[in-house]
């Protein structure tokens, strides 16, 4: 009965085991979790997950002291020379939601164990390790480095806690730097082939529910030719927002977007057919049109801006801005006389004093036989 019960008591307690979860006691050392995500562009994503201590005390005693130069023996693990674990407690890790390159260096997409060799003078290393989920530096080997980059470490304002921060972004690449007491660490990271990322996604999304939106593959299509990007792929999209069975819809937006793709393309009269189908399509409006008007000019094409503004004016009976058009278009060609007459108009009723200021102006120049673009 006695051994019955001492295997029931067992039986219990590993059961108790089993099931148990630890308790949610503070960090080690109160080094607290921290974390940090940055985007490159809208699809691709940097994150890194890491313990954060202080200096406590501690300054002037952190390089070199507390993180040891170069490799060391932590007395624990595989007790060989391992880096810095580059933050506290287990793995600081980076995950890569995409291909990239580090420094100009390519690496996979996927998560990584993060760590550093510090050194008294000369660059310092940084580590990307398969081995993301070991505690610290302890168990690193080399032979599971995915990476190794040398950067120069900079001396930065004072900083009491370990922090990893984007400080510098642009569309294709971060910055990303360690900072702790008077030192940053940085490393540049920049995204692989990331207008073909773009296609592909936008590829994958249009097959699904944002493809029977015609103003997405509009969308699409002003990406790649704002990027002068695969403009035949940019020309199918605008032909599809205009035109495909039971989503495309013909107005001025999709219409202006094919005209810029075709001028991309150096098809300058197709571009120039399709904007002014666009200008006389039932869907402009007398700002879009302006618009266009003003754009031609800074083109060069002055006597097809005044086309444009005459037609603008025709046909929405001189309303706010087509007067402003009017007169823009004719001080273009040098006809300046006509011109003052419509910026009078358009001063007249002008909707806020910006625009007053502004016509006031243009009356001042015309009056002195000057050009208002």
């Amino acid at each position: 009965m006695k051994n019955i019960y001492v295997l029931l008591c067992a039986s219990i307690l590993l059961s108790t085991q089993a099931f148990s979860q630890a308790l949610s006691l503070p960090p080690s050392g109160d080094n607290q979790k921290c974390a940090v995500t940055q985007y490159v562009g809208t699809i691709a994503s940097v994150t890194v997950k890491y313990s954060s201590p202080d200096v406590d005390g501690r300054t002037g005693k952190i390089w070199g002291e507390l993180v040891p130069y170069g490799l060391t023996d932590l007395g624990f693990g595989l007790q060989t020379p391992s880096p810095w674990r580059a933050g506290a407690n287990e793995n600081t890790t980076i995950k890569f939601s995409h291909d990239v390159t580090v420094e100009g260096k390519p690496l996979k997409a996927g998560t990584y164990g993060l760590h550093l060799i510090v050194e008294e003078s000369g660059p310092w290393t940084w580590i990307f390790s398969n081995n993301s989920t070991a505690w610290g530096s302890f168990f690193y080997e080399e032979k599971d480095d995915a990476l190794r980059v040398q950067v120069t470490p900079e001396t930065s304002e004072f900083h009491e806690w370990l922090t990893y921060e984007f400080l510098d972004r642009d569309p294709e690449s971060a910055l990303l730097a360690l900072m702790w007491e008077n030192k940053r660490v940085p490393m540049r990271i920049a995204v692989q082939g990331l207008n073909d990322l773009y296609v592909s996604t936008f590829e994958k999304e249009l097959q699904s529910s944002p493809g029977f939106n015609y103003q997405n593959w509009a969308a699409a299509a002003m990406f790649l030719q704002q990027r002068e990007y695969k403009l035949d792929k940019a020309l199918e999209w605008a032909d599809a927002a205009i035109s495909s069975p039971f989503i495309g819809v013909e107005d001025f937006n999709g219409l202006q977007t094919k005209s810029m793709v075709l001028a991309k393309m150096g098809k300058k009269d197709e571009a120039n057919e399709i904007m002014m189908k666009a200008v006389n399509h039932p869907t402009a409006g007398a700002f879009q049109i302006h618009t266009f008007g003003r754009q031609l000019i800074g083109d060069g094409m002055k006597d097809k801006a005044l086309e444009v503004f005459e037609i603008n004016h025709k046909r929405f009976g001189g309303a706010w801005p087509t007067n402003v058009g009017m007169a823009r278009g004719l001080s273009a060609v040098g006809r300046y006389d006509e011109a003052l007459k419509y910026a009078k108009l358009a001063l007249a009723e002008a909707p806020d004093q910006v625009n007053k200021d502004s016509m006031t102006q243009a009356v001042e120049k015309l009056q002195k036989k000057v050009d208002i673009n």
